[in-house]
């Protein structure tokens, strides 16, 4: 709603800026994402402070980012089902199943040594993720039944089927080349390469940054001043540079050898610009968005809105089934109770990362961030040595918090 001072300003003079609105405009980020960005460094100051020191230590930091890379990878995907309009209940279940399914295969089907195991058993468990999407977008594509009872029900359906494949017995233990994709002793690329990797990505941001600034004035489109394109560019280079430097300092039980960015890190970055390139810069992003939006409006406008809606649910299904091979390799089992609960995390960081649940409204980034917020909220609390119970009140307040700024936050836009 506009202030008295915006409704008596002159015709024609825009209405001021607060702050945060100035800035927003100057970086190109949302006012919810530096929001949410300032409550995560003050969550981990406090934490720091509270653990005495522990929160921010390389070694806890490192655990960090691999516990969060299994949600962030399923958060890119809710992403697209809730601006869609829609809500997949059934990840943590999904990712249950389809793990127990990729170990069994591993263990009990197919033998063990051999080169060709593990990379067949991912294959076919990301083929099974494709399947699960299909089942449950037609149903609600074509049967017509609101996701939230379909997913549901695969919530139950496909616990029960994971529990099914091995009567309840832990498969283990798994491939050794397999169990690096879950990051532990050997599951990071090292110091060599991890430099490389960050000069590389310095080196696309300042790249693409400005390689978009010419576009745009070649267009003749509003620009961002210099001086605030180069501060973009060298925040981005110092957060990239700060990382690598966190993973490099924790090093291999005894000996001193860095660890570097552990793999499921990378998977999960893979995952993020694979996600964002496929939500910003194509027709089925578009068309998403667009349903999201307004779906009859969507409809009417030639979007195939079905074909679109199963699309949503592979893809969710085919990252269901790559979180699933981080778990299992990190677990380097297959267990019936993986991914308990996990769609309530993986749901809570899509809305705190600025995913609006009126649907139309969501980043990839954004997902990420909010993962990364839910799982600092529980690895502090681990720390701090706080009980399983205690921490799923936190969890869901910290819910029912983001989406009631969600509500506040588009109150105020109109």
């Amino acid at each position: 709603m506009a202030s008295d001072a915006d409704v008596n300003a002159p015709l024609g003079t825009a209405p001021r800026l607060s702050a945060m609105e100035q800035f927003s405009r100057l970086t190109g980020l949302d006012t919810r994402l530096l929001a949410m960005l300032g409550a995560l460094i003050a969550i981990w100051i406090i934490l720091n402070l509270m653990t005495g020191g522990i929160f921010l230590t390389p070694r806890n930091l490192y655990n960090l980012a691999v516990q969060s890379s299994v949600v962030g990878v399923m958060a890119t995907g809710m992403v697209l089902v809730i601006v869609a309009r829609h809500i997949d209940l059934s990840v943590g279940s999904v990712l249950g199943f389809l793990g127990m399914c990729i170990a069994f295969l591993q263990v009990e089907v197919f033998p063990l040594g051999a080169a060709w195991n593990w990379p067949l058993t991912i294959l076919l468990g990301v083929f099974l993720g494709v399947l699960v999407g299909i089942w449950q977008g037609s149903w609600v594509a074509f049967g017509g039944v609101p996701a939230f009872v379909v997913t549901l029900g695969g919530l139950l359906m496909f616990r029960g089927a994971a529990f099914m494949i091995t009567d309840g017995r832990t498969v283990a233990p798994l491939d050794p080349t397999y169990q690096l994709l879950g990051g532990g002793i050997d599951g990071s690329i090292g110091a060599t390469a991890s430099w490389t990797l960050g000069l590389i990505a310095v080196a696309a941001v300042a790249f693409f940054s400005l390689k978009a600034r010419a576009k745009r004035a070649r267009y003749g489109f509003p620009m961002k001043p210099l001086w605030a394109e180069l501060a973009m560019i060298a925040v981005w280079s110092f957060l990239i540079i700060g990382f690598v430097l966190v993973m490099n300092a924790y090093t291999k039980p005894r000996s001193d050898i860095p660890r570097g960015i552990p793999v499921p890190v990378l998977i999960m970055l893979t995952v993020v610009i694979v996600m964002a390139f496929l939500s910003r810069f194509t027709k089925f992003g578009r068309y998403v968005f667009a349903m999201g939006g307004n779906p009859e409006a969507a409809a009417l406008s030639g979007i195939n809105v079905k074909r679109t809606t199963v699309m949503i649910f592979v893809v969710m299904g085919v990252l269901c089934a790559v979180a699933a091979v981080i778990t299992t390799a990190r677990l380097n089992a297959g267990t019936n109770s993986m991914g308990t609960l996990a769609e309530l995390n993986v749901i809570a960081a899509a809305v705190i990362g600025g995913t609006s649940l009126a649907g139309g409204i969501g980043t990839i980034p954004g997902a990420i961030l909010g993962a990364v917020i839910m799982q600092s909220l529980d690895n502090g609390m681990v720390l701090l040595g706080v009980s399983s119970a205690v921490r799923q009140i936190v969890i869901g307040l910290v819910l029912v918090a983001a989406v009631w700024f969600d509500v506040v936050y588009n109150r105020g836009r109109r």
